[in-house]
């Protein structure tokens, strides 16, 4: 009976200790609430009272830091509007970035003008010319900019530059030449034929040769001349024209060189060679007038001495055919030295 009557009286204690607890919490709540309401009675007398609070720069800075890191800030906040709590944000970013662009690290550094002249002159002197090909022979000047300047600086013309194309054959390219022909007509519409071989390696235009009448006899005549013996390629790339008779496969086979023919209809097989050609019409032929095969000799002879020497290739990391040091600035002045005719120029330093 004892036993039992301690148990009792235990129960009694925790279930008061229980009720009381409860009360206090309910009445801490209680009094948060009214605590709370009073607040918001006073913040709504401000409201009314006050049009515009003064906030200080650390406030705005709690507010928008706050925003980041409480997702129900909205519902505390009385004396601004939300939105302004965003704008303040996006001004103190850009006033950030803005302070790291002026103390970080400097831009590019600006072109001078005198730069700026000589590529609008070069581009002037040179319509065919894109602001790759400036660009080159703006390096082998010793003036240091990128390409994105020198196409930024070029004089804009209504028809664009002609688009420039890269070719994919790698392999054996330093064994490997290409022979083709092209035609040209002359003033009295006669058609001339002048044939090419192409070392792949430089880029270089090893031979060629005009005539009015090709055999396979003199082709291969012409290919002998163009290979001694101590220079002889191991693989020769051509298309299937009925010039390239028995005669030349005979003495092709005789030198020690294999032949790769191209697919009917599929001068991409052929790109190097086939981008020469164009190359020569586009910079020189389309803008000429050939009386007769000497005439088309001279030319393709004064435009393949530009092309070897003074022309930049853009699969040559912007060198020329046959290597050309870079002019150093202590030299002197730039001199433009016309070529093929003025159709072109070369451009050196030259003391005074």
């Amino acid at each position: 009976m004892r036993v039992l009557r301690q148990s009792f009286c235990l129960a009694f204690s925790v279930l008061h200790l229980l009720a009381a607890a409860a009360s206090a919490v309910f009445k801490t709540r209680a009094a948060l609430h009214l605590e709370n309401l009073a607040l918001r009675c006073q913040l709504g007398v401000l409201h009314r009272s006050v049009k515009r609070p003064r906030l200080t720069a650390a406030d705005r800075f709690f507010w928008a830091w706050l925003s980041e890191v409480w997702a129900g800030w909205r519902s505390a906040l009385v004396i601004v509007k939300p939105e302004a709590v965003i704008a303040w944000h996006r001004k103190g970013f850009r006033l950030f970035w803005t302070w790291k662009l002026r103390h970080g690290q400097p831009g590019r550094p600006p072109v001078s003008k005198e730069t700026r002249e000589l590529i609008r002159r070069v581009s002037r002197e040179n319509p065919l010319w894109g602001a790759p090909r400036i660009h080159g022979e703006l390096l082998k000047l010793g003036i240091d900019i990128g390409e994105t300047s020198a196409g930024k600086y070029m004089v804009r013309r209504r028809k664009p530059p002609s688009q420039t194309g890269r070719t994919l054959l790698e392999n054996h390219v330093k064994t490997m030449v290409s022979v083709d022909f092209f035609t040209v007509p002359t003033i009295r519409f006669q058609i001339l034929y002048v044939f090419l071989v192409l070392a792949h390696d430089r880029r270089w235009i090893v031979h060629f040769n005009v005539t009015a009448h090709p055999t396979a006899e003199s082709t291969a005549q012409q290919l002998r001349k163009a290979f001694p013996f101590e220079q002889i390629p191991r693989y020769l790339l051509r298309d299937r024209d009925g010039i390239f008779g028995g005669e030349f496969r005979k003495d092709v086979k005789a030198m020690g060189i294999k032949e790769v023919l191209s697919a009917p209809r599929s001068p991409w097989q052929r790109a190097y060679v086939e981008r020469v050609i164009g190359t020569i019409r586009r910079e020189c032929l389309d803008h000429v007038i050939v009386f007769n095969d000497a005439s088309l000799y001279r030319h393709v002879k004064s435009f393949l001495a530009h092309y070897h020497e003074s022309r930049t290739h853009l699969s040559l990391a912007k060198d020329t055919p046959g290597p050309q040091p870079v002019h150093p600035l202590e030299l002197g002045r730039i001199v433009a030295i016309p070529q093929a005719g003025g159709l072109h120029h070369r451009y050196e330093r030259r003391a005074a």
